[in-house]
């Protein structure tokens, strides 16, 4: 996609910003989302595009402006014959209505694009998400126990399970998870809200945050998945179908590509390899059960 359209989309984003932060802390999330969404489409019709929204604020009718499938841009506005760049647009004009209202940290405007065709039309379902950064995103399994990604986070960070923090939106859904992540040492840092700033927070270096667990939309999944391409991070997922993905983003702002993890090649080397941390195997359960399982699962 034509990388001149980045300062574009950015304006578009900034827009939204403003608009949003004119009703911080008055306790009306409603009005923060609908300045939003208005400002956000308004600018829209001002870009040098033949967008479709895939992700948005909702089926057509649900919403008024940028539902999914609504078409954005000059193409729209001037159908002279002129030839616009197709855009797939991913949007979430206000993420985190409930920060903006109560004048809380981490609310967002979000955008994410791609040429047509080059991002997930993700369904409004819930998936299971895995974010981890650069250095944990080679050693962690979907499959595993929690656990056992804690162990593997922990060593390639070289620090101790009891060391990390970990992300989990406060929901009743999640109280096994946050019982097997406190049960292994790490700590928990429970959110009400911002799923998708949470996923950013995991893949920035000194944030105090090493991973976000737990279920989630799958619009924002496919919003933080954008994120984690350009932060080098890693997203993973497991859809309503069950199947484990690794979902990298790619595009000017945002695409798809999904890889199967299947090749076993989930390798750590520290101290210029003095060991290996080997992708997770279902017989592990037994063997830690037993306590024949090293804390170091090395091959």
């Amino acid at each position: 996609m034509d990388s001149d359209l980045s300062l574009d989309f950015l304006r578009v984003v900034e827009q939204a910003a403003i608009a949003c932060a004119t009703t911080m802390g008055q306790g009306d999330r409603h009005r923060s989302d609908h300045v939003a969404v208005e400002a956000m489409r308004r600018e829209m019709d001002f870009m040098a595009i033949d967008g479709t929204i895939v992700i948005g604020e909702g089926e057509r009718d649900e919403a008024p402006m940028l539902y999914i499938g609504e078409k954005v841009g000059m193409a729209q506005k001037t159908p002279n014959g002129r030839s616009y760049p197709q855009v797939d647009i991913a949007v979430d004009p206000l993420e985190g209505t409930n920060l903006c209202a109560t004048g809380a940290a981490n609310a967002l405007a979000v955008l994410a694009a791609s040429e047509g065709g080059g991002l997930l039309h993700a369904p409004d379902l819930y998936m299971e998400k895995l974010i981890v950064g650069p250095s944990s995103r080679d050693v962690v399994d979907l499959d595993a126990p929690v656990r056992f990604n804690l162990r593997a986070i922990a060593q390639s960070l070289g620090r101790r399970v009891e060391d990390l923090v970990v992300i989990v939106l406060d929901r009743p859904r999640h109280e096994t998870l946050i019982e097997d992540i406190r049960s292994s040492g790490a700590r928990i840092k429970l959110i009400g809200d911002g799923d998708l700033s949470a996923g950013i927070t995991a893949a920035v270096v000194g944030s105090g945050v090493h991973a976000v667990m737990g279920i989630g939309g799958a619009p924002e999944g496919v919003l933080t998945a954008a994120a984690m391409r350009w932060l080098n991070g890693e997203f993973f997922r497991n859809g309503h179908q069950g199947l484990q993905e690794n979902l990298s983003v790619e595009g000017s702002c945002a695409g798809q590509e999904h890889r199967v993890r299947r090749d076993g090649s989930h390798r750590w080397h520290p101290d210029e390899g003095r060991s290996v941390l080997r992708r997770w195997h279902p017989d592990d359960v037994a063997r830690d059960a037993d306590g024949s399982a090293p804390d170091s699962i090395h091959r």
